[in-house]
């Protein structure tokens, strides 16, 4: 989701050719499926469409192509970090560490709240924008 919402924001602001914005997992189990369907919805709700989308998984090699990595929870953190081979520039966060409420957000898979999620990686979405001057 948070791709999409911040693929959308970017685009709505006119800043789209400063970025490249690309998702990837920790984990393996999901690699080369569509995007969730609840998800999908939730994003459809807010106009934002993910046709075409499949997971693939975090590689070693993208933490040199990438200024930031970002996860939603420190449990995706260890493992980032661990696929990456550590963080020796200071490039992994988490989405929320850019707001005035650092920490986790709640993976919808779980909550089944998936609303609560989009409002969560907006804000995330907003702080890093902010963060980078826009």
């Amino acid at each position: 989701m948070a791709e999409y919402i911040f693929k959308d924001m970017v685009e709505k602001r006119g800043i789209v050719d400063d970025f490249v914005i690309e998702s990837a997992a920790h984990s393996s189990e999901e690699i080369g499926n569509p995007v969730y369907p609840p998800a999908k919805r939730e994003l459809a709700l807010h106009g934002i469409s993910c046709a075409g989308k499949t997971a693939r998984q975090l590689r070693r090699d993208d933490y040199d192509k990438w200024d930031y990595i970002i996860g939603m929870e420190r449990l995706n953190l260890g493992y980032m970090n661990r696929i990456l081979g550590g963080d020796p520039e200071g490039k992994v966060s988490l989405l929320l560490d850019f707001t005035d409420t650092p920490g986790d957000i709640a993976d919808p898979w779980y909550t089944g709240d998936f609303s609560g999620v989009y409002k969560q990686i907006e804000k995330g979405c907003e702080g890093l924008l902010l963060k980078l001057g826009y």
